[in-house]
């Protein structure tokens, strides 16, 4: 599959609360990534379980503690509320997630790393966010139904590039004659789009031409 060299427009309509969930979520997929042993402890039943039980007696003891130690309004009030919402939190949790969607998508597409792709515009067609799933055979750009908006035989790649500004990072990959450009927007959008620059030449084969390959990281 290919795709013709588009403009990438950033859909303007979002509301606030929707910007704001968005970067909550990119803050946690980078806390995920800088920080993985908080993935493997939710992906084991017993860890996430035992963590679980932690919080909430954690929360329980903010709540009760203060009770018996009165000192001010911040160990007297805000710490039994804080305690509260921690207990709540470990109650609402959802149960352990032994493999996900992304997970089965990624083995069923023999991809080694998955990466936030921005927001993808395919011909004549409104701007949509996409995921990266990427291997040394494809990349392939995902939307959240898993349908595939651009396939990139990895191989055949000739360039890629990351261009920011202050608000915004654009990826730009190149291959044969067909270029694919990826939007990223809000405070961690230079961060993604290094990152995926970064997982993509790693995935690169090791007969690729220097300057591809020069900032090549395990991912």
């Amino acid at each position: 599959m290919s795709t013709t060299p588009t403009t990438i427009a950033s859909t303007t309509d979002a509301s606030f609360l929707q910007r704001l969930r968005g970067q909550i979520g990119a803050a946690v997929f980078l806390l995920v990534r800088r920080f993985p042993l908080l993935l493997r402890i939710q992906r084991s039943e017993h860890s996430w379980s035992a963590f679980r039980l932690l919080l909430g007696c954690f929360g329980a003891a903010l709540v009760i503690l203060p009770l018996s130690f009165w000192v001010g309004w911040v160990t007297g009030i805000v710490a039994p509320i804080f305690g509260l919402v921690l207990f709540v939190a470990s109650i609402l949790l959802p149960p352990p997630e032994t493999e996900s969607d992304t997970d089965r998508k990624a083995r069923e597409l023999g991809a080694t790393t998955m990466v936030s792709g921005g927001e993808y515009q395919p011909a004549n067609a409104q701007a949509v966010p996409a995921r990266l799933f990427i291997s040394g055979a494809h990349i392939w750009a995902l939307d959240k139904n898993f349908d595939p908006l651009v396939v990139i035989p990895t191989p055949e790649i000739s360039g890629i590039s990351v261009e920011s500004d202050e608000t915004s990072s654009l990826l730009r990959v190149r291959w044969a004659n067909h270029n694919a450009e990826f939007l990223y927007d809000g405070i961690f959008a230079e961060r993604f789009a290094n990152l995926a620059e970064e997982s993509i030449r790693a995935a690169l084969p090791e007969t690729a031409p220097g300057p591809l390959k020069r900032h090549a990281t395990t991912s």
